[in-house]
């Protein structure tokens, strides 16, 4: 997998037909006993499972991509592939530009210490100076609505705040590309607008984003290019008004699957 620095050339992200392989476990033992006795034998039975399956896509420079399709289509999978947590199993994946992953609620939030400690440690992880995240601290603060909590170990914060929280820091480290995974579907209906708002001031600034989301509506109408996933699989690779459609015939004649459109 290539990482390069942001570049004046339309593609920041590449998918040269990528594959994503785990290898599942197909027998787990009930007792100790038979742990250890399966230990000695050194033989696990198993299989190869691969969630993503020759894709390839690019991304253009300022374009916001939404990935749709079934739970455990290989949606999240691909975005964990672009922010670096998965290495693919074969394929090419360039990427240029710094990430901010918004790829799980509170990842990489450390439970035990507070709201303002792990700001601290997440603008550093996400390449700020710790002058800079000071800086801007106020405002991740009041952006993520958190009151006097941002003071108290994360291990007490709702899963609003969690994603209030995760989501102030990571637009306010300004990336290159935003990655989004169903993050938006937590919060109430003004934090949901604000959220909107700063989306809309990222495409304005030229940002690409990538976002993973069951909610069509907003699919629609904040991303400019869609792709459809299914099983592993790119079927589909074009506008949102027409690909949301394929998904929604895809849902309700699961047996209809249309004819894989790689690009």
């Amino acid at each position: 997998m290539s990482r390069q620095p942001a570049a004046a050339s339309s593609s920041v992200i590449s998918f040269v037909d990528v594959v994503q392989r785990f290898r599942v476990i197909q027998e787990r033992p009930d007792t100790l006993r038979e742990a250890f006795a399966r230990f000695h034998r050194r033989r696990v039975s198993y299989h190869d499972f691969d969630a993503v399956k020759h894709v390839s896509f690019e991304v253009e420079h300022g374009s916001t991509l939404g990935l749709i399709g079934r739970n455990g289509s290989g949606k999240s999978t691909i975005l964990k592939i672009i922010a670096g947590v998965y290495r693919p199993s074969a394929g090419q994946v360039t990427v240029r530009g710094t990430v901010a992953p918004l790829i799980e609620l509170g990842a990489g939030f450390h439970h035990e210490l507070t709201g303002r400690e792990n700001i601290l440690i997440n603008g550093l992880l996400l390449g700020l100076t710790r002058r800079e995240i000071l800086e801007r601290e106020q405002s991740i603060i009041d952006f993520a609505e958190i009151g006097e909590f941002i003071d108290s170990p994360v291990k007490q914060y709702s899963s609003g705040m969690y994603m209030r929280l995760a989501f102030s820091v990571a637009t306010e480290v300004d990336p290159d590309i935003l990655l989004i995974d169903e993050i938006l579907a937590v919060g109430d209906a003004g934090f949901r607008e604000k959220c909107d708002q700063r989306i809309r001031s990222f495409r304005e600034r030229g940002k690409t984003m990538i976002m993973v989301s069951h909610d069509m509506e907003m699919v629609g109408k904040l991303c400019d290019r869609v792709l459809l996933i299914n099983k592993g699989e790119l079927l589909e690779d074009g506008p949102p008004e027409y690909v949301i459609a394929r998904y929604k015939n895809l849902v309700e004649h699961p047996s209809s699957v249309p004819v894989a459109q790689q690009g």
